[in-house]
């Protein structure tokens, strides 16, 4: 197994803060979502991304990784776990947590690698803890994004069975769902809600945040832009003289709920790299027509 440098992959320092890592994710992830990049190696990519950014995000999974790193490990390098790494439990005092119930989802993108997986799940396999009462589980369960504003099923593997999860449509993060004689010793299995990582959409409250990149020319002149949304697709008017970091609002396209949340529009306004002499000419009479000194 080898070791993974998380930090590099998301291509920030070990010290930055929640805000960068949650940018260099979002910007990542767009540049190889497999529905848009045609990269050679883009799910991989993908999937690298969204696994670094599973562990950083959570402050403790940070920390025992942290505390990893600095023992010296380089990308690549072959690594064995020590013995109960990163252990830990949610809620009640019992030792149990989402990976250790469920195994490996995908909640984040599914696919986590085996670095991953020894690090933050499947933690029952480090040692016996020999019979649990019978009582109220507690576990963290991360919901996709979708499927809190579709509502529905969700399908989980439970310790080698497959059961449907039904989801309640706009269900709210810190909610439960219970799974009657799921859990020890047939008592009741008590999933606490939290949203997964979405590639493209970060949540606040019952709104939905969606950066979207704009060429310098739309944002000056206007644009009728397709904008992605949990309900599909839809046209999105942007005015003319709109500057980077304004906020438009999709009203009604956040997550369900009396009343539904909106979806708030960021514009990223970026300029694409010119790739011939046209296009570099082009530059240099926008810079001239703005009183600016072509190169």
């Amino acid at each position: 197994m080898e070791f993974k440098d998380y930090y590099a992959i998301l291509g920030i320092e070990p010290s930055a803060g929640e805000a960068e890592i949650k940018t260099a994710y979002r910007r990542l992830a767009r540049k190889y979502h497999p529905d848009v990049s045609k990269e050679a190696g883009a799910e991989e990519k993908f999937k690298a991304v969204n696994e670094a950014y599973e562990a950083l995000r959570d402050p403790q999974k940070r920390a025992a990784y942290d505390q990893l790193r600095a023992q010296g490990y380089r990308p690549g390098e072959e690594f064995r776990p020590p013995p109960n790494f990163g252990h830990g439990g949610f809620g009640n005092g019992q030792d149990f947590d989402f990976e250790e119930i469920f195994g490996n989802t995908g909640g984040s993108g599914g696919g986590f690698s085996d670095f991953f997986e020894n690090l933050f799940g499947r933690r029952a396999q480090s040692g016996a803890r020999g019979p649990q009462p019978r009582g109220d589980t507690r576990a963290k369960f991360a919901v996709p994004l979708q499927a809190v504003y579709d509502g529905g099923s969700v399908r989980i593997d439970l310790n080698g069975r497959q059961l449907d999860v039904r989801i309640p449509k706009g269900i709210k993060p810190g909610q439960s769902i219970r799974l009657a004689g799921q859990g020890n010793g047939g008592g009741n299995l008590l999933l606490e809600i939290e949203y997964a990582a979405h590639p493209q959409f970060e949540v606040d409250g019952r709104n939905i945040i969606y950066v979207l990149p704009v060429a310098p020319w739309q944002a000056a002149l206007g644009a009728t832009l397709s904008v992605p949304t949990l309900g599909g697709p839809v046209e999105l008017k942007i005015p003319a003289d709109s500057e980077a970091g304004r906020k438009l609002r999709l009203r009604g396209r956040g997550l369900p709920g009396n009343p539904a949340g909106d979806q708030i529009v960021e514009l990223e306004v970026t300029a694409p790299r010119a790739a011939d002499e046209a296009q570099r000419e082009a530059y240099r009479k926008l810079a001239e027509s703005f009183g600016e000194a072509a190169g």
